[in-house]
């Protein structure tokens, strides 16, 4: 049978519940396109009908549908998910190191991975050289493509916009994503068996949510730029934090601080379905990195630019296999964190998580969809939620919605 439109992707797109991983585009076999829309998020546009295993394919992945549930492990957090080592380390390789947004972790653990025959190449995300502030889906197959694409990349992404085909291919390969592109792999993988035997190794991070073009737009825009002259983008990396960097066609060269941009520009164009995401942190990766942030004085973390210092969970057997060969061959070195240290790293992350419950309970309060979100600990944490900040966040997400709808 076919169905004209989605009923899945309709409701998730009536809910803003959409991150823009491109999965039901990879997978409907052309019928489903990746398209941005205003103000800059990647979003799904069916043209022709589709039958009745893409739809299932579609409601069993689609993270703004189902979040796959956090995997068994020795040692589980309400906010941190499940672990079998937590640590701070950084790559050995200095390029390495400064060339990534933190320590290097994540590009080091691929270089690894590539170069010890674990993996045959690696999808990942990069800038996209025609329009620098946007991304593209690229396959690196040596540690230079990897380096070439290190550092974060905070505007919209759909690396598993072509993923049957990718599968198709029969090759082994690394995948790099957001957390939300890595849950709908793994729920993929529940309906397609490809997944598992293709994709030895799944690396994360933990995400601040994804911001729209409009973001970057606006950091030129300050920067005195205008979009359409720049040939080079950064938006992190080169140092620790490191600075937002841009060159234009005229040898013109301006940054920002990573404070100003992310905290001025970037952090306001943040989707929806980032505000209510269960699993930020990439607990349903093999091994999740994120900065390892020096606390400051005023409680939040220092942005003061340092050597980069990466914090890695190891949140599988295959990520613990990983990093112990990665370590092993001098490439990465590490120190054991408690896990509670990282509420003074990630604090944001910390109070994104506990307040997820009110914000849900905001979007049934409205009768706005949302995903199905079970085993991610979404009722723990929200028990360590203030009375204040939860009813605060519950009143403000129905003002949110409200005002969206107008």
């Amino acid at each position: 049978m076919t169905a004209p439109s989605s009923p899945t992707l309709a409701r998730v797109l009536r809910g803003q519940l959409c991150s823009g991983c491109g999965l039901c585009a990879g997978t409907s076999d052309g019928a489903i396109a990746m398209e941005t829309i205003a103000p800059g998020y990647a979003r799904p546009r069916q043209n022709k009908p589709i039958d009745d295993p893409v739809e299932k394919r579609i409601t069993a992945s689609c993270p703004g549908a189902t979040v796959a549930p956090w995997q068994e492990a020795p040692h589980r957090h309400p906010y941190w998910g499940p672990w079998h080592a937590c640590l701070t380390g950084h790559a050995t390789d200095p390029a390495v190191r400064h060339a990534g947004s933190s320590g290097g972790a994540v590009s080091m653990l691929a270089i690894h991975a590539l170069q010890a025959g674990m993996a045959e190449r690696v999808l990942h995300i990069t800038a996209d050289p025609e329009k620098p502030t946007r991304n593209i889906v690229t396959w690196s197959r040596s540690a230079d493509e990897i380096l070439a694409g290190a550092g974060s990349r905070y505007a919209a992404s759909s690396p598993l916009e072509q993923i049957d085909q990718a599968l198709s291919q029969g090759t082994s390969f690394l995948f790099i994503g957001k957390p939300c592109d890595v849950s709908a792999l793994r729920q993929l993988a529940t309906v397609d068996p490809r997944v598992d035997a293709l994709v030895p190794i799944m690396l994360s991070f933990f995400c601040g949510g994804l911001p729209s073009h409009d973001g970057a737009d606006r950091i030129l825009h300050h920067m005195g730029l205008a979009p359409e002259s720049v040939t080079e983008f950064r938006y992190r990396g080169n140092g620790w934090p490191g600075l937002t960097t841009a060159h234009t066609r005229d040898g013109t060269t301006a940054t920002m601080s990573y404070a100003e941009s992310w905290g001025n520009h970037l952090s306001k164009e943040v989707q929806f379905r980032c505000k209510i995401c269960p699993d930020a942190v990439g607990g349903t990766a093999d091994i999740a990195c994120a900065d390892a942030w020096y606390g400051g004085e005023s409680g939040y973390p220092s942005f003061e630019e340092l050597d980069g210092r990466s914090l890695i969970l190891t949140r599988t057997r295959k990520g613990v296999e990983l990093l112990k060969s990665a370590v092993n061959a001098g490439r990465l070195a590490v120190e054991t964190l408690p896990i509670t240290e990282i509420d003074l790293m990630q604090p944001a992350q910390a109070r994104r998580k506990r307040l997820v419950s009110a914000r849900l309970v905001a979007c049934a309060i409205t009768l706005q969809p949302r995903p199905t979100m079970d085993g991610l600990d979404v009722a723990a944490a929200s028990r360590r939620a203030s009375t204040r900040e939860y009813l605060k966040n519950l009143l403000g997400t129905i003002r949110r919605i409200v005002m969206n709808r107008r």
